[in-house]
């Protein structure tokens, strides 16, 4: 697994990703809370990494930055909807990702697509934090991922009655990338790959090294 890491980690940089490594998910929120400006306004994807390691609940107590939080109690339809539109271009965006192949991608699938719009444009600064269980050998092995893993238990997490979170697997997954259910909750429908970084230190990846996330 460290071989695959350090492949990992090689492959991302070469692609001018920033890259850290963080032991455990202590260590990463620390790291991550060290690449936050003070005064900065940040904002997440829904992320089980991210909870895991009480990310958010970090930020807000530091008292040094604006957290955008759209899961907030009591908020109208409204408020939510204008929360996710000033996340687009808030300082700091924080997510996971739902793969990272040895060969420097991050893979990522949305339903409403707020968080692949988030890591592909807009925000100053984005620091994606990922287990090494996301670690997969190519874009092939990331949609099985997905398919297998990150769909089906996101699908019972969030109650979204799709067929993966019954069958504990896609519809699709013995056919190409985008084959899925029909549901109404479908989590599958915009799908990204970011391969390269054109401005140099705007994504920072933090690998971790114990399992994270789904």
């Amino acid at each position: 697994m460290n071989e695959l890491i350090d492949k990992t980690i090689a492959s991302l940089k070469l692609n001018r990703f920033d890259v850290y490594c963080a032991e455990n998910g202590e260590k990463a929120k620390e790291l991550a809370l060290s690449l936050i400006p003070d005064g900065s306004t940040v904002a997440s994807g829904g992320s089980m990494t991210l909870t895991q390691i009480g990310m958010k609940d970090a930020l807000v107590s530091s008292g040094k930055v604006s957290f955008l939080d759209r899961n907030a109690p009591d908020l109208t339809d409204e408020q939510k909807d204008e929360i996710t539109k000033r996340s687009m271009t808030c300082d700091v965006f924080m997510s996971s990702t739902n793969a990272v192949t040895s060969d420097g991608e991050l893979y990522n699938v949305d339903g409403y697509c707020n968080r692949v719009s988030a890591l592909l444009y807009g925000p100053k600064s984005v620091i994606v934090i990922v287990g090494k269980n996301k670690i997969v050998p190519d874009l092939p092995s990331a949609v099985t991922r997905v398919k297998s893993v990150a769909a089906p238990k996101n699908g019972v997490r969030l109650s979204c009655d799709t067929y993966c979170s019954k069958a504990g697997h896609c519809v699709g997954i013995d056919g190409k990338m985008t084959d899925g259910c029909r549901a109404d909750r479908r989590m599958c429908s915009g799908y990204t790959v970011m391969a390269f970084q054109r401005i140099p230190g705007r994504v920072k990846v933090i690998i971790v090294n114990e399992d994270l996330g789904y």
